[in-house]
C-alpha cells in the first residue's frame, strides 16, 4: 500500500512541477487558471487509477488533492467540470448503500463550502490561502473517516483501532502534501510577481534613462563625461554645435583636450586632467564663438566613500547675463543722471533766469555794436537752459497720462514744423502714412518730442540735398514708425553705444536726445531697432504695441 501511496504522491505533484516548469514568462498568466484545472484533472485521474489498497481492505487514493486544487485556482467553471469527474468515478466505486448516504450528504455539505471558498481563496494571499485549504482538507480527512467508520460498522469485518491506526498517518500526508503543493504553487505566482516587478523597474528605469539622455542631449548647457582615463564617453547636441561638421562618433573615445583644441576652449590647464589628478571641483569663464561661458567641471562618483569613476564638464552660456548686467549699468547710469539733473535744477536754473533777465536789460541799454555779443550769450544761456530741461526729461521717472490716438494725426500736426526745419537746411521731406491706422494709447507731447528728436538727428545726418523719408505701417498686433536719412550712416561700435547717456556723435551734441527717445519709448510699451550702414544713411524703426495685444 505505501508503496501505492508514494506514487500516489508523486502523481500529486505533478501538477505542480509541471506549473513551475510552465509558469516561467509573464505572457502565460493569462493561461493559469486553464493550465492548472486540466493537470489537475490530469492528476486526479491517475490517482484514481492508482488507489492504494491496505492489507486490511482500506482503499486510500489521493484523488482529492488535486480536485481541491484544481477547483480552488480554476475557478467555478472548472470545479463544476472536475465535479463532474469526481461524482462519476466514485458512483462507479460504490458497493454499500451508506456510501450512497455519506456521499450525498458530502454533495450537499462540503461541495457548497467548497465552491463559496473560490472567491476568498484567489484574492487572498499565501498565508490566508494556506489557511483555507487547510481547513477545507482537515474537514475533508474527518468526512472520509467518518465514511470509511460507518461502513467498518455496517461490515463488521474490521476492527476500528487498526483501521484508525492505518487512517492516521495516511490523513497526515495527505495535509501535508496539500500544504507543500500551495506552498510550491504560490512560489510560482511569487517569482512571476517578482518578475512582473523587475519588468516596470526595468521599463522605468530604462524610460527615465531615456528622458535624462533627451534631457541632457536637448539642454542649453554644453555638457561632456569623461570617464577615468580622461576619455569621453559622451557629448550632447549643445556641445557639437562648437565643433561642426565633426560627429558625435568622431569625438566619443577621445581625449578631452581634442574637443578643447576643436571647440577653441583656451583653458590655462585642462580641468579633466585637474580633476583626475584629485581636485574636486573648477570653475572658470571662458568666451567661445563670441559667447561668454561659466564652466563648472567636477568629479563623478559611483557611491559614497569609491573612488572617482569620470568627470563631468558643463559650459552655461551667460551672455545674456552679462547682457543684462551691462543694461543694469546702464540704468544706473541713468539714475545718476537723475540725481545730477535734479541738483542742477535747484542750484543751476534759477541763477541762470536771473543772469539771462539783466543781460536781457543791459542788450537793451547797449550800443548796437554789441548788441551781437549779448545776443550770442542769449544763445549759449539758452542751450544751457535746453541742456538742463533735457536733464529733466530724461531722469523723470513718472507714469504719463495717455489717451487714445492716432500716430498718423500727430505725425500730420508735426509736419509744418518739420518741413520748416528741412527747407532751412535746403532738404526734402517724404512722409507716407499707411491710410488705415488703428489707435495707440499715447502721450502726445512726449510723442512729438520723440518724432521730432528723430528727424532733427536724421537731418543733422545728411547734407543740403538729402531726403527724410518719415512713415507708418499698421502690422496685426504693433504699429511701426520708421524715419530714414541717407546721411554718413554709423558703424557697428557706434551703434552699439547709440543709445548711452552722454554718447554723441556730433561736434556740439550732448548725448542725450537718443536716451530721451528710448525712455520715452519704453514708457509707452515700445522698442527700437536701428539699422545704418555707413555711407548709405540709417533707419530708426519704432515699434508700439497695440493695447490689448501682447507683443514682446
Amino acid at each position: 500500500m505505501w508503496k501505492d501511496s508514494v506514487l500516489q504522491v508523486l502523481i500529486t505533484f505533478l501538477p505542480v512541477f509541471l506549473f513551475t516548469v510552465w509558469y516561467s514568462r509573464p505572457e502565460r498568466t493569462r493561461y493559469t487558471q486553464l493550465f492548472l484545472s486540466i493537470t489537475c484533472t490530469i492528476a486526479m485521474l491517475l490517482n484514481m487509477h492508482f488507489t492504494s489498497v491496505s492489507e486490511e481492505g482500506f482503499h486510500f487514493d489521493f484523488r482529492n488533492i488535486p480536485f481541491i486544487l484544481g477547483t480552488m485556482y480554476g475557478g467555478t467553471p472548472a470545479a463544476i467540470l472536475m465535479l463532474v469527474i469526481y461524482t462519476a468515478s466514485r458512483v462507479g466505486e460504490m458497493s454499500h448503500r451508506w456510501e450512497y448516504y455519506i456521499f450525498a450528504v458530502f454533495l450537499i455539505i462540503y461541495v457548497p463550502i467548497l465552491l463559496s471558498r473560490i472567491s476568498a481563496f484567489q484574492e487572498g494571499n499565501k498565508q490566508k490561502k494556506l489557511k483555507i485549504v487547510a481547513y477545507l482538507f482537515t474537514f475533508l480527512v474527518l468526512f472520509q473517516i467518518a465514511e470509511h467508520i460507518t461502513v467498518i460498522t455496517e461490515i463488521k469485518s474490521v476492527i476500528l483501532p487498526t483501521y484508525l491506526l492505518v487512517a492516521l498517518p495516511f490523513s497526515v500526508l495527505f495535509i501535508i502534501v496539500t500544504m507543500v503543493s500551495v506552498h510550491f504553487i504560490e512560489l510560482g505566482f511569487e517569482r512571476i510577481q517578482l518578475q512582473f516587478q523587475l519588468r516596470d523597474v526595468s521599463n522605468k528605469y530604462r524610460k527615465e534613462m531615456r528622458r535624462l539622455q533627451q534631457f541632457i542631449d536637448n539642454s542649453p548647457l554644453i555638457v561632456v563625461y569623461c570617464d577615468n582615463k580622461g576619455l569621453i564617453t559622451h557629448v550632447n547636441d549643445m556641445a557639437l554645435k562648437f565643433v561642426n561638421p565633426v560627429e558625435r562618433n568622431d569625438i566619443l573615445g577621445k581625449k578631452f583636450s581634442i574637443l578643447m583644441e576643436k571647440m577653441d576652449l583656451k583653458f590655462e590647464t585642462n580641468p579633466v586632467e585637474r580633476i583626475l589628478k584629485g581636485e574636486d571641483k573648477l570653475t572658470e569663464m571662458l568666451r567661445v564663438n563670441g559667447r561668454t561661458f561659466y564652466t563648472v567641471s567636477c568629479p563623478m562618483y559611483n557611491a559614497p566613500m569609491e573612488g572617482s569613476e569620470g568627470v563631468l564638464f558643463i559650459g552655461h552660456e551667460v551672455t545674456e547675463l552679462h547682457r543684462l548686467k551691462d543694461e543694469v549699468d546702464r540704468m544706473e547710469r541713468l539714475s545718476l543722471v537723475g540725481q545730477m539733473a535734479a541738483s542742477i535744477t535747484h542750484e543751476i536754473r534759477n541763477p541762470m533766469a536771473v543772469i539771462r533777465g539783466f543781460i536781457q536789460l543791459l542788450n537793451e541799454r547797449s550800443p548796437v555794436a554789441q548788441q551781437s555779443y549779448f545776443r550770442i550769450v542769449l544763445d549759449e544761456l539758452d542751450r544751457a537752459n535746453g541742456i538742463i530741461n533735457d536733464f529733466l526729461s530724461l531722469a523723470q521717472n513718472r507714469i504719463v497720462e495717455k489717451e487714445s490716438s492716432n500716430l498718423n494725426d500727430l505725425l500730420n500736426e508735426l509736419s509744418p514744423l518739420i518741413w520748416a526745419d528741412a527747407n532751412m537746411r535746403g532738404q526734402m521731406v517724404d512722409l507716407q502714412l499707411c491710410e488705415d491706422m488703428d489707435l495707440l494709447q499715447m502721450n502726445s507731447k512726449e510723442i512729438k518730442q520723440l518724432v521730432l528728436n528723430l528727424a532733427r538727428n536724421g537731418m543733422e545726418a545728411m547734407d543740403d540735398k538729402g531726403i527724410l523719408k518719415i512713415e507708418t505701417i499698421n502690422f496685426k498686433d504693433t504699429v511701426q514708425l520708421r524715419v530714414i536719412d541717407n546721411g554718413i550712416g554709423m558703424s557697428e561700435e557706434k551703434l552699439a553705444q547709440l543709445f548711452e547717456p552722454f554718447f554723441t556723435t556730433k561736434m556740439n551734441g550732448t548725448g542725450l536726445g537718443l536716451a530721451l527717445c528710448l525712455s520715452i519709448i519704453e514708457r509707452h510699451n515700445g522698442k527700437i531697432h536701428v539699422e545704418s550702414t555707413e555711407g548709405q544713411g540709417t533707419i530708426f524703426i519704432v515699434s508700439f504695441c497695440k493695447p490689448d495685444r501682447f507683443c514682446w
